[in-house]
């Protein structure tokens, strides 16, 4: 005969454990619970790296949207909310076209990898049926006096990347700066920045020297032989010097420079010692466990672009779940103000800044396989984050439609 307090008790544990597992359970997404998001690629004619090393993979970028994606349906599952991405890769010609097609088609979140004219180009298409969030431009101006509200960025700004280094070397008392910069009028752009952080921190550019492009094959015209010759020779008799700072965005020589100086000193900037967002050796605060579901994702290593792509989504994604919404309004709201705290494995947690909508950052300072710093360094306080001692801060800044 059957124990009728046992089974009452089985039959309540039973109940218990299926309320359990119903709670757990990832519960189905309707229409109004999806979140779509796209990232659109635009291919420029950019000249090949001077290292086939650094060839851009065919899935840079989307790799990292797609791996963001992922982890906030891990999340979303649970809370009936789900995360879909669309990607396109399109000629310059083709871009604001893609994001007017991928408005029609509901994505109202879209990540983009362009230049600056681009990107404000898809970003005034955009208006404000759409958020864009660029990934790619550091361009200053897109977050100055050309900056739009409806325009993030997850890309360091330049002045954040020159002050990275700044800081740097300041810290390390190498402030006498031998800059070397390339003839285009991205170099100059970048030289600018790397001047102006040094009189920001206190160092002080001691000598200036212009690498005039040619043109040409560059990799297979600069043979070894050829480049240890000329090298040492266009650095030589420079002023005395700490460090060589190499201001080349369009990557025509800085990689000929270390080892290769007159002096011997090292090379930051271009190459070297570089400034970056995101590189495969970062392990520190969790930066293992990233790299690896990367890797298994993605047969590579993470780059820069595609934690730029990442953070983006994990924004969204962040947005979403803290507000219990995947209405646009609502996820816009939070991930622009000041409640947004997102753990990005660089240490301190990132926030979109109010006044110009960078994403304030840590950035990593490496050097062939290894991370050799995190800037801010620990000798550079501010008044509200230390993050914010790296790129434009709020009384500075020229934007007049953010905050």
């Amino acid at each position: 005969m059957t124990d009728p307090l046992r089974a009452d008790g089985a039959t309540c544990c039973r109940t218990i454990l299926l309320a359990a597992a119903l709670a757990l359970a990832p519960v189905a997404a309707t229409a109004a619970d999806v979140v779509a998001t796209g990232i659109v690629r635009v291919e420029a004619n950019s000249p090949l790296p001077l290292s086939r090393l650094r060839l851009p993979p065919p899935d840079l970028g989307f790799a990292g949207a797609e791996l963001a994606v992922a982890d906030n349906n891990t999340t979303g599952s649970f809370m009936g909310q789900e995360f879909t991405l669309a990607t396109a890769s399109v000629p310059p010609e083709q871009a604001t076209a893609t994001v007017e097609a991928m408005i029609a088609k509901g994505i109202r979140f879209i990540v983009t990898m362009a230049d600056a004219d681009t990107t404000l180009a898809m970003a005034d298409a955009a208006g404000d049926r759409a958020l864009v969030l660029n990934a790619s431009a550091p361009d200053d101006r897109l977050r100055g006096e050309d900056c739009r509200a409806n325009l993030l960025h997850t890309a360091p700004s330049r002045s954040m990347l020159t002050d990275a280094v700044a800081q740097y070397f300041v810290t390390k008392r190498w402030d006498k700066w031998f800059l070397i910069e390339g003839s285009h009028p991205a170099d100059k752009d970048l030289a600018e920045h790397y001047k102006t952080s040094a009189a920001k921190f206190g160092a002080k550019v001691v000598e200036e020297r212009v690498y005039e492009d040619t043109g040409g094959a560059r990799r297979t015209d600069s043979g070894t032989v050829q480049v240890q010759t000329q090298m040492p020779v266009f650095t030589q008799s420079a002023a005395e010097h700490d460090v060589v700072i190499a201001a080349d965005d369009s990557e025509v020589f800085a990689g000929y420079l270390p080892y290769h100086t007159w002096d011997p000193r090292p090379v930051a900037g271009s190459a070297g010692l570089e400034p970056l967002s995101w590189h495969a050796a970062q392990e520190a605060w969790g930066g293992t466990q990233l790299q690896t579901r990367f890797e298994k994702q993605s047969p590579r290593s993470m780059r820069s672009e595609d934690w730029n792509a990442w953070v983006a989504i994990r924004a969204l994604g962040e947005g979403a779940t803290r507000t219990h919404s995947t209405e646009f309004a609502k996820i816009v709201e939070y991930i622009e103000g000041p409640d947004l705290k997102l753990g990005a494995f660089k240490g301190d947690p990132v926030s979109f800044r109010s006044w110009d909508g960078q994403l304030r950052q840590p950035i990593l300072l490496v050097a062939g396989d290894m991370t050799v710093s995190v800037s801010p360094q620990e000798a550079f306080v501010h008044q509200v984050s230390t993050l914010d001692t790296l790129g434009t801060d709020q009384p500075e800044t020229t934007c007049k439609n953010h905050g």
